[in-house]
């Protein structure tokens, strides 16, 4: 009699929901390779490390802003004042610089926090919609930025404080390492943390959070709050880049991080997401960006019609998949 024990059939049904799983939270980094493959065949001068360095340099501010929309959308929520944080986080970075480093990323992370704090407790207490309460913080921030700034640049005495922006370690850009380091650090908290497990929940339903004893209301804040000192710190990164603030920095960030974690894999409605599918969305956005420019031709209006054709495209990806995950 043989001991050979036969392993049991896979449900059909079953194998079709993990494939499209699968789709929906990798899809974003096949259409990222295929992009840069194709850009490379385009253009020789694509694939070169220095023009790669640049472009995930140029990205690394918007995808700072980016992991902390991403939390928020998977909460189920938006954050609109992103962009003008980090508008007035160049600022306020260029106005600190010369108390020393520490103060010029402090003063403006501190401001995020402040800012995602109010934002999460009108949300949570005085249950508003987080459209009108991050849009209304939008306004009030760039109002303060330009109060702040006025129509010209604030500069920054570069120092240290540029080094760390323009600076490179073993050949790489320091904006490139930070970058990675911190998806790699969201990455551990969105997927092994009680704080990360809440997120999901919360955006999944957040009724059967609450009865499940998720303290919602706690999570929310902290979201925001993240979402809001990470604004303020790529804002501090812009000023020591272009070693001055300017109040019209991060215009357009707010939908451009939503437009990333969307096309990365992120649902609109909540519950579903990856920090590796907003970084690819993030990147890929910043491909586009890199080809528009190679091109010549183009004006940056392109980017922005690019951009929007792959969010539309993402969204209706994303609502196939789900209804076929539903079905």
């Amino acid at each position: 009699m043989s001991g050979v024990v036969a392993a049991p059939a896979r449900n059909p049904g079953e194998t079709r929901q993990r494939m499209v799983a699968l789709v929906q939270s990798r899809g974003a980094i096949v259409v990222l390779v295929v992009a840069a493959l194709a850009a490379g065949l385009a253009f020789p001068s694509f694939p070169r490390p220095g023009n790669v360095n640049d472009i995930i340099i140029a990205a690394s501010f918007l995808g700072l802003v980016a992991i902390g929309q991403t939390l928020v959308v998977i909460m189920g929520g938006f954050d609109l004042s992103v962009g003008s944080m980090v508008g007035l986080g160049t600022v306020l970075a260029a106005y600190a610089a010369p108390y020393g480093v520490v103060a010029a990323f402090a003063a403006p992370m501190a401001a995020g926090l402040l800012v995602g704090l109010i934002d999460g407790l009108l949300i949570v207490k005085a249950r508003m919609a987080p459209f009108i309460v991050t849009l209304a913080a939008l306004l009030a921030l760039k109002g303060l930025a330009v109060m702040l700034a006025g129509e010209s640049l604030v500069i920054a005495d570069p120092g240290w404080f540029g080094r760390i922006a323009n600076g490179q370690w073993l050949g790489v850009g320091n904006l490139v390492v930070i970058l990675f380091v911190a998806y790699g650090i969201a990455a551990l908290v969105l997927n092994r943390t009680r704080f990360g497990a809440a997120v999901f929940a919360i955006g999944g339903n957040e009724e059967a959070s609450r009865m499940l004893g998720v303290r919602v209301e706690r999570v929310k804040i902290a979201t925001y709050c993240v979402s809001g000192t990470l604004a303020g710190l790529a804002g501090a990164l812009l000023a020591a880049r272009l070693s001055s603030g300017l109040s019209s920095a991060g215009t357009g960030y707010e939908l451009q991080s939503i437009a990333a974690a969307v096309i990365g894999g992120v649902l609109l409605t909540g519950g579903v997401g990856t920090m590796l599918g907003a970084l690819s969305g993030v990147l890929l956005l910043g491909v586009i960006e890199n080809v528009i420019n190679q091109i010549g031709s183009l004006s940056a209006a392109y980017q922005g019609l690019a951009s929007g054709a792959f969010l539309l495209l993402a969204v209706i990806v994303q609502s196939g998949l789900t209804r076929q995950r539903a079905g």
